[in-house]
């Protein structure tokens, strides 16, 4: 049990970032037709509106396997004291968030990149924390 509380921040990050990715997954796919429809749309206009479908199975990869990362990774933490596969996790996010950041650039959407700004912040603590 000292391990939960040695890494308890690490810990509580990651299921952060797990809980954050898998909503992401499942409401894309659970409503494929209107998320392809909305990021087409946010998108209007930029050269990504055509190439939509293309980028969001992109988009769904990375997000996907961060995702099992991020629950290797918190595994490995929690039970073996191991930090690499967390850390890994957490490298993988930071970089899907800068897909992200430079996405609402892209759609001039300044608010949405502020927001993605907060994900990041979180990420690199996690990640130093790790180190």
């Amino acid at each position: 049990m000292s391990i939960f509380n040695q890494h308890s921040a690490e810990i509580l990050i990651l299921l952060f970032f797990i809980i954050t990715y898998i909503f992401s997954v499942t409401e894309k796919l659970a409503d494929w037709k209107g998320t392809v429809a909305y990021y087409t749309h946010h998108f209007k206009g930029t050269f990504l509106e055509k190439m939509m479908p293309f980028l969001l199975i992109n988009i769904l990869f990375f997000e996907a396997i961060t995702f099992i990362l991020l629950v290797i990774g918190i595994y490995f933490l929690a039970f073996e004291n191991s930090l690499i596969a967390a850390k890994i996790g957490l490298e993988l996010s930071a970089l899907t968030l800068l897909i992200f950041l430079i996405g609402q650039r892209i759609a001039k959407d300044y608010p949405g990149a502020m927001n993605i700004t907060v994900y990041f912040i979180l990420n690199c603590i996690g990640i130093y924390l790790l180190t």
